[in-house]
């Protein structure tokens, strides 16, 4: 894991909506998270192309945070699927962390028709105003053309990843269910159950029928918000559903709650995370990702 660089750490200015939407993507933090702590990572761009792109899907432009090593083709390419706040400078900074090690990490904003959660100063408000109203077809739809723009620049579709956090966990079994291509995934505190409504119609649990790829699940036991008796059902459901996906397997942290893994929030659990991200980055090489 890299080391936080503490002259880097973004300061926790006053918060106004102007200043968030006129950010660049993958640039600050949502207001609902300020201040940020000072164990917060960051880490450079030194000998990368990173920044953001753009891709249609169905009709809209959605933009993306990019970065791959410069000058080179053909890489394993990585999926980062953001958590609640979109993507902002965490979820920036694991796709540089992916592209240091030679990956292709495209992190799309899956929120672009719906707002900008960075403004909103509670994660109540982000959840009624942003994540009810994102429909699971429309989000697949533009990781379909994530993936598509990702292997038309420079990334290598045979070797296909997905990496998703706390919502974007949720997408990144959703997607293991989707996608054929896919060769492995790793789901960092993402639900496998829940209610089901017009824009969530089917949970992970629902579709283990339909794995492509084996998923790593990475959980705290302490995590209010993930039911463990969910994971057990999951666990014995990818044990009877498609080979694909039964090579699937769970870690459950002892210590750690939800959000172990985000370093600029006091969720932070170190030793967990680390102990993940090596998980996370075995689990690609063992399954040709890398």
């Amino acid at each position: 894991m890299l080391k936080p660089d503490i002259d880097s750490l973004v300061p926790h200015v006053p918060f106004n909506r102007r200043t968030f939407i006129k950010a660049a993507l993958g640039t600050g933090f949502a207001a609902a998270v300020l201040p940020v702590s000072a164990q917060t990572i960051h880490t450079d761009s030194d000998g990368l192309e990173a920044g953001e792109v753009a891709m249609h899907s169905n009709g809209t432009l959605v933009p993306a945070y990019r970065a791959q090593p410069k000058g080179k083709t053909h890489l394993p390419v990585i999926v980062v699927i953001h958590e609640a706040f979109g993507v902002h400078e965490h979820i920036a900074d694991v796709c540089r962390r992916f592209a240091k090690l030679g990956y292709l990490a495209i992190a799309p904003d899956l929120f672009v028709r719906e707002g900008d959660p960075m403004v909103y100063p509670t994660i109540q408000q982000i959840s009624t105003q942003i994540l009810d109203k994102v429909p699971d077809e429309q989000a697949l739809a533009d990781l379909d053309a994530t993936v598509a723009w990702a292997g038309e620049n420079g990334g290598d579709l045979n070797r296909l990843g997905v990496n998703g956090f706390c919502w974007g966990g949720r997408m990144a079994w959703l997607y293991a269910e989707h996608n054929p291509r896919l060769k492995a995934v790793v789901a960092w505190y993402g639900r496998v159950g829940g209610d089901h409504t017009a824009t969530t119609p089917a949970n992970p649990l629902d579709r283990v029928g339909d794995l492509h790829a084996p998923v790593l699940g990475l959980y705290g036991l302490q995590d209010q918000g993930i039911p463990q008796a969910t994971l057990e059902q999951m666990k014995q459901a990818v044990a009877q559903g498609p080979q694909a996906g039964r090579g699937s397997q769970f870690v459950v942290y002892d210590d750690a709650g939800h959000a172990f893994f985000a370093d600029y929030r006091p969720s932070y659990k170190k030793a967990d995370a680390e102990d993940g991200w090596r998980r996370t980055l075995v689990w690609f090489k063992q399954h040709g990702v890398a």
